[in-house]
């Protein structure tokens, strides 16, 4: 792969576990909305996930963790993240293969997390990266087609020059693919054998 110049990678699922945000989630919010109305934490955690699954997935806000502060009434959300920065968590592979790659590739971010939980979430492997995207925070939208269009002219490269590899079949495979960017999806589960399994098989995609 001669052309590939930018290597980007999805956030959560792809370099970061889902232990920090599935905390805050699940975990930091419903207590904090618990302690706010007085009720017990598996009633509020309850009532938390019931107005997550009726925004849903497709849906900015979904995303957006100062629309839910604002929306529980429950002050700033900066002291809650910072409480639970220790569950932060990278797959085993990751750092030796961001630092593989880095000298032979510019490596950026490209997520659909808003900058709030990213910075955090990126603290320990941030070096390794040229710039990361927030599609959320930095475009107001999900990481759409036009998204990976404007990483592309902010990066100033094309797209047949940029390989994405995140978790999403939709958000990472399908969006980057239609815009010319090579797609690759990465499955940890390893139930489907056309997606990688990890990020080493990554670095044998590139030798080829």
């Amino acid at each position: 792969m001669a052309q590939i110049k930018v290597v980007s990678f999805d956030a959560e699922g792809t370099l970061a576990t889902f232990d920090f945000s599935q905390t805050i989630w699940h975990e930091g919010i419903p207590v904090l909305y618990a302690r706010k109305e007085g009720i017990g934490f598996d009633q509020a955690k309850a009532i938390t996930a019931r107005e997550y699954d009726r925004v849903g997935d497709q849906r900015l806000e979904w995303y957006d963790i100062n629309y839910w502060f604002r929306y529980f009434q429950l002050g700033s959300p900066q002291p809650m993240l910072e409480s639970y920065q220790d569950r932060v968590s990278y797959y085993p592979e990751v750092t030796k293969v961001l630092s593989s790659l880095s000298g032979r590739y510019q490596l950026i971010v490209a997520s659909g997390t808003p900058l709030e939980l990213l910075t955090p979430l990126l603290r320990d492997i941030k070096p390794y990266f040229a710039r990361v995207f927030s599609s959320i925070s930095h475009y107001r939208q999900l990481k759409t087609p036009e998204f990976y269009l404007a990483m592309c002219n902010v990066t100033g490269t094309e797209p047949g020059q940029v390989l994405h590899v995140g978790d999403s079949w939709q958000f990472d495979f399908l969006n980057s693919k239609r815009v010319g960017i090579r797609a690759v999806h990465l499955d940890r589960s390893g139930g489907n054998d056309a997606s990688l399994h990890d990020l080493t098989q990554l670095e044998f995609l590139l030798a080829g």
